[in-house]
C-alpha cells in the first residue's frame, strides 16, 4: 500500500477508535467493513506519528494486527489504545514523551519480515506479529489469530509449525508450537475456530473447514460450502450468527441449502454462539455431534470432560504422526 494511493493519511489527524475484536459477533461483510474502516484509522495514527518524529517507524503486536486488517484479539494483556513499535536491539528502540506508543524489542527484525505501508510507516509481517504475540495471549487467542493469518495468506496449516520451528529461540515458542498444531485452514470467522475446538477437545474427529460440496450448487449457480464437515459420514456444522436470521437473503440461502443436502443425507447441525458460551453447552454440544458421527459409523474415544487445549495438541500432534507414512 502507497501512501500516495491514500493522500487523505498523509495529513488527516484521527481519533483514537476502539479496537475490532473477534468477540464482536457480525457476518462477514460488515466485519471486512469494520477492519477496513479501522485499518485506514490505524494507517493515519501512524503516519501522524512518523511525522511527528521524523523519521521512519517499524509496528508490531496489535499495532501490526490493525495494519493488516486483522481481528483484534478477544483477551491479550497489551494496551491496544496504544501504538506498539519494534526494534531489533534496545539501542534502537524508539524513546520518546508525550507519546502514544510503547516500544518492543524483537531480535528477528530483518528486510524480510517487514512490509511497508506507506513511505515511513513499516509493520512486521503477519507470521513474526504472531510469535511476538505469542508471550500476550493465551493459546486459544493464539489458535484463533493463526487461523485468520493462514486464510489470510492463503498458507497449508504446516505454515505455522514450520516458521516456529525455523526460528530461533523467543519466550513464547513452546506456546506457538502447541497453537500450531491446532491451527487450520479456510477458516472464515473466529467462532468457527471455537467450535472446531470444542469438538476436539472431546475427542471427536478432525473436521474440514469450509468444505465444498461435490456436485452441490446454489440456483444461482455458486458452489454450496460448509463451515465444519466431516465428509466421510456427511455430517456437517453451520454457524448461524445473527444475520442468518436477520438478513433474508442470508435466511434463504441457509434454507436452500439445508433442504438440498439434507435430501442428499446429510446430516446439519446448526449451532448459534450460545451452544460454545460455557464448558456445559460446548459439552452438549460435542455429544449431540457425537452421537450423529457415531450413528454415521465415525469411531472415537468420546472424552466426557473437555481436555485441555494442551492435552487436545498432544493428541492431534500423535495423530498426525500416526498418519505418517513409515
Amino acid at each position: 500500500m502507497k501512501l500516495s494511493t491514500y493522500p487523505q493519511f498523509a495529513t488527516a489527524h484521527v481519533a483514537h477508535q476502539p479496537a475490532i475484536r473477534y468477540s464482536q459477533h457480525m457476518d462477514d461483510s460488515t466485519l471486512m467493513q469494520s477492519l477496513a474502516e479501522h485499518q485506514a484509522a490505524m494507517i493515519r495514527r501512524c503516519v501522524d506519528e512518523t511525522q511527528r518524529l521524523q523519521r521512519k517507524l517499524l509496528f508490531g503486536m496489535t499495532t501490526s494486527l490493525a495494519l493488516q486488517s486483522i481481528a483484534q484479539p478477544d483477551h491479550c494483556d497489551l494496551d491496544t489504545s496504544l501504538l506498539h513499535t519494534v526494534s531489533r536491539t534496545s539501542a534502537k528502540r524508539v524513546r520518546t514523551v508525550k507519546s502514544s506508543s510503547e516500544a518492543h524489542i524483537w531480535k528477528y527484525v530483518n528486510e524480510d519480515a517487514c512490509v511497508q505501508i506507506s513511505t515511513n510507516v513499516y509493520t512486521l509481517d503477519l507470521l513474526h506479529t504472531w510469535a511476538q504475540l505469542s508471550t500476550h495471549l493465551p493459546l486459544i487467542d493464539l489458535v484463533i489469530l493463526g487461523d485468520a493469518i493462514l486464510t489470510r495468506r492463503d498458507a497449508p496449516s504446516s505454515c505455522l509449525a514450520e516458521f516456529t520451528r525455523n526460528l530461533g529461540y523467543f519466550r513464547g515458542k513452546q506456546q506457538c508450537r502447541q497453537a500450531a498444531k491446532l491451527v487450520s485452514t479456510r477458516v472464515q470467522s473466529p467462532m468457527e475456530t471455537k467450535v472446531r475446538l470444542a469438538a476436539s477437545r472431546h475427542g471427536l474427529p478432525k473436521a474440514v473447514t469450509n468444505y465444498t460440496v461435490p456436485d452441490a450448487r446454489f440456483s444461482s449457480g455458486i458452489d454450496m460450502t460448509l463451515d465444519l464437515a466431516w465428509p466421510n459420514y456427511r455430517v456437517a456444522v453451520e454457524y448461524d450468527g445473527d444475520h442468518h436470521r436477520t438478513d433474508k437473503t442470508q435466511w434463504r440461502r441457509d434454507r436452500e441449502k439445508r433442504e438440498y443436502l439434507q435430501s442428499h443425507e446429510w446430516i446439519i447441525m446448526s449451532i448459534t454462539a450460545a451452544n460454545v458460551a460455557d464448558d456445559m453447552a460446548r459439552a452438549e454440544f460435542a455429544l449431540r455431534l457425537a452421537r450423529y458421527l457415531a450413528n454415521r459409523g465415525a469411531t472415537f474415544t468420546f472424552k466426557v470432560l473437555a481436555m485441555s487445549l494442551e492435552e487436545t495438541a498432544r493428541l492431534q500432534d500423535a495423530e498426525n504422526t500416526d498418519k505418517k507414512p513409515r
